[in-house]
């Protein structure tokens, strides 16, 4: 049985969870703290990040190693269209999530969510034009039609449900503003539906449960 390593309130960490609940797989979770020192963590996550997985293998870390390796090891049901140049799609997609729109927001979550001193004008100036314009891009690309990617959920869900959200709200906390709705990317809407699926409903449950446990 996999073994999840992480914390329900990473946004990565429920990416894969979310992956993990839709495909069945069944899995056990564990409980650790990012940039670990542990040797235990080093050897299956060699930069102490998470999430990371424990398989009779070995370990395997990067969400998006980890999302692939799933869909390899449990084709059904499909995460991923059976048309390859739909899939890179999906990929190019999840792609502009996490790096595009998640790791431009994640300087923000310093001051907006950790009591980190406030940025420099100059940072939040830069920050902002960097994510309006990952945001225009990123708003070519999604299609919301009910899913992000089309009409089938798929991984770029598992990425969107769980990295949106803080998107907007470091924004929001930042600028006065969420820059994705400005954008005209209204993920709310989009982030109520998939709540209403069993396993998005249990990742937000565990995540609100850990956020209560400080």
């Amino acid at each position: 049985m996999l073994t999840l390593c992480g914390s329900p309130i990473s946004n990565y960490y429920n990416k894969v969870k979310l992956a993990l609940l839709e495909k069945g797989v069944p899995f056990t979770e564990e409980n650790t703290p990012t940039r670990s020192t542990d040797e235990a963590v080093l050897s299956a996550s060699p930069l102490g990040k998470i999430p990371f997985i424990r398989t009779a293998r070995g370990g395997l870390c990067e969400s998006q190693a980890i999302l692939d390796y799933l869909e390899a090891i449990c084709p059904q049901p499909a995460l991923l269209p059976a048309d390859a140049f739909a899939a890179a799609k999906v990929r190019e997609l999840t792609t502009f999530i996490d790096w595009h729109l998640e790791i431009a927001a994640r300087q923000l979550y310093g001051q907006a969510f950790f009591g980190a001193p406030p940025l420099s004008e100059g940072n939040l100036a830069r920050i902002r034009k960097q994510l309006e314009g990952n945001i225009a891009a990123f708003k070519r690309l999604a299609k919301f039609s009910p899913y992000v990617a089309g009409d089938t959920f798929t991984q770029a869900d598992c990425a969107a449900f769980a990295s949106l959200p803080l998107v907007g709200l470091a924004s929001k906390v930042a600028y006065g503003e969420d820059l994705l709705l400005a954008g005209g990317v209204d993920y709310k809407a989009y982030v109520k539906f998939i709540g209403e699926r069993p396993a998005a409903q249990k990742v937000a449950a565990d995540r609100k449960a850990a956020q209560a446990k400080g």
